[in-house]
């Protein structure tokens, strides 16, 4: 899983983590095509991306299971979930620059050629779990706006987000406003 990203300060590199695992649940969850997959791991500076059917598998696989976390209700159910996920996937912490220069930086998978599943969970977990710890709170949540449901990460301070974008979170109010007039 190379990447030329180079900017690995801690709360930027799991916030960017965080943001890549809500961009790939998005398409994962819906109607993941290898171009599509590939095209949001691209954008988060993956390089040389190949995907074959049990890769994909592995990742919607991955998909459904992170999909808890952010389903969570609160920060004790969201870290119970990624304690299961890390306790399932996880392998001692190590340091790689993946023999390349690339900029050292933490994993938690098995090896930096392993599958494409594990790599999603362990690197999302990790992510996940530190702005968890950081927030004390959950660190994402599905979108409240009916008929959407998309996964998103609470990624700065403020208050606590109920909406994936300011798209649903308009449509919510409009109808809400319609509503109350009628």
């Amino acid at each position: 899983m190379a990447s030329t990203q180079r900017d690995f300060l801690p709360g930027r590199s799991a916030r960017a983590a965080a943001q890549r695992a809500v961009d790939l649940l998005e398409v994962l969850l819906g109607a993941p095509t290898v171009s599509g997959v590939q095209a949001v791991l691209e954008a988060h500076g993956e390089t040389s991306v190949e995907l074959g059917p049990s890769d994909m598998a592995s990742l919607r696989e991955a998909a459904l299971e992170l999909r808890e976390v952010f389903a969570a209700r609160d920060a004790a159910e969201a870290a119970g979930t990624l304690n299961r996920l890390l306790a399932r996937y996880a392998h001692p912490p190590r340091l790689t620059d993946h023999d390349s220069g690339f900029g050292w930086h933490l994993h938690v998978d098995a090896d930096d050629d392993g599958p494409w599943g594990a790599w999603l969970v362990t690197s999302s977990a990790l992510a996940l779990a530190v702005l968890l710890a950081d927030r004390q709170a959950a660190p994402g949540g599905l979108c409240a706006a009916s008929g959407c449901g998309k996964p998103f990460a609470h990624l700065g301070g403020g208050s606590p987000r109920r909406y994936c974008s300011t798209r649903c979170a308009t449509r919510e109010r409009v109808a809400a406003h319609r509503r109350s007039r009628s």
